[in-house]
């Protein structure tokens, strides 16, 4: 496949400037320092390497270490060893049982996150500020400064502390399956699971370690907000007691033994649904996305989009859409799809007039669609399924229609922009699309088939990993991107080292998840949230949308603090109930704290996405928030109709065809309502003023209550609207064509 070019006969393939082969390396734990927007391309082997070097940095907050030398060895050995087991599992479980299975996959993981990812323990501003002269003054002596980048280049090997915490890691871990005899402690798994409710002293210390080490291993990878909350859940649950029983929160009390009990040796801690998700449907398709990528794809997906709308004037914003769309369909992290797609379309977007800020809140808006996207979605809809004891195919159903009308959004908002800046057309310099599809749609094949396993009830697991078998069956059909042995290697080790961070964060779920059931606070903190909309009205649906609303708020605060998996499972455990408790399904409820866990990737001042769109086309940070913010702006809107009526059933796939095509139908009015209240321009006749953009605004939002009344009012007011804007343009004396004020003649 030959790459995409602009108008100057450059690659768009531009590699980002900050990547390990052009320009000035990540700082760890740090906001990676932004590329030039004016990046000259590179080669198409050493551009991807660079997209895939940076890409990885925003798959979690916190960048890896890249390893070599024993270190990278043993990382390599003990990954291939893990996605081995992984994929042994699926055909021959072991006879111990899942918990056994989850024991030994996290011994395998967790002690590859301390070689992973370095410590970070910054030092204090003052001391930086010293550091920062020093290394100044360094930098007048070329033999210093080589003597500086080989000692930075060591700091990133793996320290003794480093190495000890691996090996505390490995006891920690093993422990209870291992057949020694510790004191009163050890004696192998079953011996173990025996002493459930009354540990031996062995039992805690080893216990209150690994309890230690998952805060670590969360730090060092997520940052210190998801520790922290743990850290608030384990003294909730330890001084719980302490509160005045008065207080609706306020439980019996638990000791530390209790607690370290309910973590290590039950299944709703360490062990629970969480880190189960990620050892037997995650670690499976990353390993899967990995293989489908080096098989090629991301290219041709990227491709496939370019040749789609080359021929129109909008074709970069498109491209740049389309191609969030279907790499974000084997991606699962939005911000790593959006450095993808950036890195490729940006030299597109910036030739066609986009400003950096703007494309850098499309490409963020754009790839956080990969979280939404079927067949593969986030770690958090894996969760749902086994919450709520339902197929992963229904969870796909459910995020059909609500992933379209997104995408439907955010395209809505490139066309609007196009007409209202003036947007230059760019020539795309690719084959014909069927030329493409002929060539290279084999690389659909293994989509389709998950599908099609799924849909005649072969497991997900299993459905993944004969997915991964047909893709590399056909890689053979490109030369160049053959999965041969050395390769399918090199995708066993990113797919499980992809993991490392989710494991994490999945395990440490099991401290919020244990202590909300030891102490009953779900249906507590359910009471005060509806309890809350009670002292606004008495009347019931008023109740149930304020507490919508409440809940969406406290959801979108959560996501700017931790990971949207981790933001899910404290979610559901406290959100959920009161939606459960005022008449809403599980399915809606679920997907309700799924879909705003999920926009915390686009939600300001965090906005991990965002960050990762301004890395790449060297915007200004804030701004580009706000962009992103602006083209996502449907998404938060949408998930409230899931839960307030019962037509909004329809939008998940339930109820029958009316209800789902009448929910379908009415939302993507409000959608485009809502994309011209936001973008302040009509297409087809012209800008939208103030008065237009606010009753358009609240035609959207009143459309979202999807009962007859409302639905009236909402599509009356959309139409007055547009009449407002008609009546603009005509008053103005300008065509009603709908053309920028500055039109620039296609050439494509």
């Amino acid at each position: 496949m030959s790459p995409i070019s602009a108008p100057d006969g450059s690659s768009s393939a531009a590699r980002p400037a900050n990547s390990p082969t052009g320009g000035p390396a990540a700082s760890p734990g740090g906001t990676p320092p932004r590329p030039r927007p004016g990046a000259e391309p590179t080669e198409p082997g050493v551009a991807e390497r660079a997209t895939r070097d940076l890409a990885a940095q925003f798959e979690d907050e916190k960048p890896g270490r890249v390893l070599s030398g024993p270190a990278g060895l043993l990382l390599t050995s003990a990954a291939l060893a893990v996605g081995a087991l992984a994929l042994w599992q699926v055909f021959r479980p072991l006879s111990q049982g899942s918990k056994y299975y989850l024991i030994i996959f996290l011994a395998g993981v967790l002690p590859l996150v301390f070689l992973a990812y370095p410590a970070d323990l910054r030092l204090p501003a003052r001391l930086r500020s010293r550091r920062r002269r020093a290394d100044n003054a360094e930098k007048t002596d070329n033999a210093a400064n080589t003597a500086s980048a080989r000692s930075r280049q060591a700091s990133t090997r793996p320290t003794v502390t480093d190495w000890v915490l691996v090996a505390l890691t490995v006891a920690a871990c093993l422990y209870p399956v291992l057949p020694i005899r510790i004191g009163s402690g050890g004696g192998g798994y079953n011996a173990f699971l025996d002493r459930q409710g009354l540990l031996a002293p062995t039992d805690l210390v080893l216990g209150t370690v690994l309890l230690l080490l998952l805060l670590e291993a969360c730090r060092r990878t997520t940052g210190w907000i998801l520790p922290a909350v743990c850290l608030l859940f384990l003294g909730y649950g330890y001084y719980g007691g302490l509160l005045p029983q008065s207080w609706p929160v306020a439980h019996s009390g638990l000791d530390f033994s209790q607690l370290v009990d309910a973590f290590y040796n039950s299944d709703s801690g360490f062990y629970g649904t969480p880190l189960d998700v990620a050892a037997s449907y995650i670690v499976l398709f990353t390993i899967y996305g990995a293989a489908l990528e080096l098989s090629g794809a991301g290219r041709f997906f990227v491709e496939l989009s370019a040749a789609a709308f080359r021929r129109s004037r909008t074709a970069a914003g498109r491209t740049a859409v389309a191609s969030g769309f279907l790499l974000g369909t084997v991606s699962g992290s939005g911000a790593a799809t959006t450095v993808s797609i950036g890195a490729v379309t940006w030299p597109l977007l910036r030739r066609a007039g986009y400003p950096p800020e703007r494309a850098g809140g499309m490409l963020a808006a754009a790839g956080v669609g990969a979280i939404l996207s079927p067949p593969t979605l986030g770690a958090a809809a894996f969760i749902i399924a086994e919450y709520l004891g339902v197929s992963y195919l229904q969870v796909l159903g459910w995020a059909t229609v609500p992933t379209v009308l997104y995408y439907l959004g955010i395209l809505l908002a490139v066309e609007i922009d196009a007409r209202r800046s003036g947007v230059r057309p760019v020539v795309i310099e690719v084959g014909s699309p069927w030329r493409l599809l002929a060539r290279f749609g084999y690389h659909f094949a293994s989509l389709i088939a998950i599908i099609v396993f799924l849909a005649v009830g072969v497991s997900a697991t299993r459905a993944v990993v004969f997915a991964i078998l047909l893709t590399v069956a056909l890689s053979f059909l490109d030369r160049t991107h053959r999965l041969t042995p050395g390769r399918l290697v090199t995708a066993l080790v990113t797919g499980v080292r992809g993991v490392l961070a989710v494991t994490a964060v999945c395990a440490a779920a099991g401290i919020i998840t244990a202590t909300t059931t030891k102490t009953g606070l779900g249906p507590q903190a359910a009471a005060l949230l509806i309890g809350g909309a009670q002292a606004a009205t008495s009347d019931p649906t008023l109740v149930l949308v304020l507490t919508a609303l409440l809940a969406a708020v406290a959801l979108t605060l959560l996501g700017l603090a931790v990971p949207v998996t981790a933001s899910f499972v404290i979610g559901w455990v406290i959100v959920g109930p009161a939606l459960l408790d005022l008449g809403v399904t599980a399915p809606a409820a679920a997907m309700f704290v799924f879909y705003f866990a999920v926009l915390s990737e686009v939600s300001p001042p965090t906005a991990l996405a965002a960050v990762a769109a301004a890395a790449v086309t060297g915007g200004r940070l804030v701004p580009t928030m706000w962009q992103t913010l602006r083209y996502a702006l449907p998404a938060y809107l949408t998930p409230v109709a899931f839960v307030i009526t019962p037509a909004g059933l329809g939008l998940l796939g339930i109820g029958g065809v009316q209800r789902i095509a009448f929910a379908a139908v009415v939302v993507a009015l409000s959608v485009a309502v809502l994309a011209v209240a936001a973008g302040g321009w009509l297409p087809g006749v012209g800008p939208a003023g103030p008065p237009e953009r606010i009753i358009g605004a609240v035609a959207g939002v009143t459309l979202l209550w999807l009962e007859p009344v409302p639905v009236t009012v909402g599509a009356t007011l959309a139409a007055v609207a547009a009449a407002g804007v008609f009546v603009r343009r005509r008053s103005a004396g300008r065509p009603s064509s709908g053309s920028p004020a500055n039109p620039v003649e296609e050439q494509l």
